[in-house]
């Protein structure tokens, strides 16, 4: 096992470098729910309503979003188990603001998913209350990032949570006070920990779990160079978890550094045809096992940024979606998003 420390996990957003490349918008008209991206006040790289709005008013029509809790702007003061709703608090204030409609028809965060932590055990429920109380109305579930692995060179996130904690009897008895009062769970993990996802769902099959990033699969450390291998180890887990009713999946993420892919060291920035030949043997899998009605785009911005514009990631998302029938197309871009997190299907 490899002991190299794993490289920053987010890449760098270079807009000099993204500015290199171009492209026109295809299928402007098409209704698009961004079911997963961030806001933060990271030092140095900042990325609130008006960057994000900029990014958004490249050409697509984006009718609403998902905004993911992000670790930002939590709360300074008051209990410690509190302080992550302080990131809804923010999120909800963006809401609000882009609900006006003074920046454009884009509803941002029409649906806000925040975070708590579940090994609190029931003790989380007042946590889980306070959020909803906070959300205006827009908070949909908690994520926890559960990624975790042994080897320090496989690490793609900054989250550090403990090994195997979805199997934990504190987490689970936080989890199972996500249902009864309406949430849904995200999950955060890589293609490794498939298989405890698997498990957490069928030992709750009432909660509605929504997995993120195509299950977060492994290129890096002592998994580069292994594609070929890693994905049929990922495709037999991903289609074991299809079995499970209770989940459903983003469609997305595959920018960061985690996947190893290597468009953010070439020279020039990559075309939406390039992306869509690359990402093609994960997304098609995913809408095959799960079909289009449980899958949903997701831009994971700022973070993909590191990759590619907003414009070509939604380019490559379309190339990939072409050949399905408008129905699947529809759910795939706004209605599954639309069903999964509450939100109002009309479109501005």
């Amino acid at each position: 096992m490899s002991q190299t420390p794993a490289k920053a996990p987010h890449l760098a957003v270079r807009p000099d470098w993204l500015a290199r490349w171009r492209e026109e918008v295809l299928e402007p008209d098409l209704p698009i729910i961004d079911a997963h991206h961030h806001l933060w006040d990271h030092p140095g790289a900042p990325y609130f309503l008006e960057d994000f709005l900029q990014d958004v008013g490249a050409g697509h029509r984006i009718t609403a979003t998902v905004a993911v809790e992000c670790k930002a702007m939590y709360r300074t003061q008051g209990p410690v188990a509190l302080q992550p709703v302080g990131e809804t608090e923010f999120l909800n204030e963006a809401a609000t603001l882009s609900a006006r409609g003074a920046h454009g028809p884009c509803r941002v965060a029409a649906a806000i998913v925040g975070h708590a932590d579940l090994c609190l055990g029931s003790q989380v429920r007042p946590v889980l209350q306070a959020h909803v109380s906070a959300g205006g109305g827009r908070f949909r579930g908690i994520r926890y990032s559960a990624v975790w692995h042994p080897d320090p060179a496989a690490q793609g996130s900054l989250a550090r949570p403990p090994p195997y904690v979805m199997a934990a009897p504190a987490f689970r008895a936080g989890f199972a006070e996500l249902a009864p009062l309406g949430l849904s769970f995200d999950a955060w993990i890589y293609h490794t920990q498939l298989p405890e996802l698997t498990d957490l769902a069928r030992a709750f099959p009432d909660t509605l779990i929504v997995l993120n990033h195509v299950g977060g699969v492994l290129g890096i450390g002592p998994y580069a160079g292994r594609r070929d291998e890693v994905r049929l180890q990922w495709l037999a887990h991903l289609k074991e978890l299809a079995q499970c009713p209770n989940v459903v999946l983003k469609l997305g993420g595959m920018g960061m550094r985690l996947f190893g892919f290597d468009f953010a060291e070439r020279e020039d920035p990559p075309s939406s045809q390039l992306l869509a030949q690359a990402w093609r043997p994960y997304l098609e899998p995913c809408i095959q096992y799960f079909g289009a009605e449980r899958c949903m785009f997701e831009s994971n911005f700022p973070v993909d940024k590191g990759s590619c514009s907003y414009a070509v990631l939604w380019n490559a998302f379309k190339r990939v979606a072409a050949g399905l029938s408008e129905a699947d197309k529809q759910a795939l871009f706004s209605e599954s998003a639309a069903r999964i997190y509450r939100l109002d299907a009309r479109t501005p």
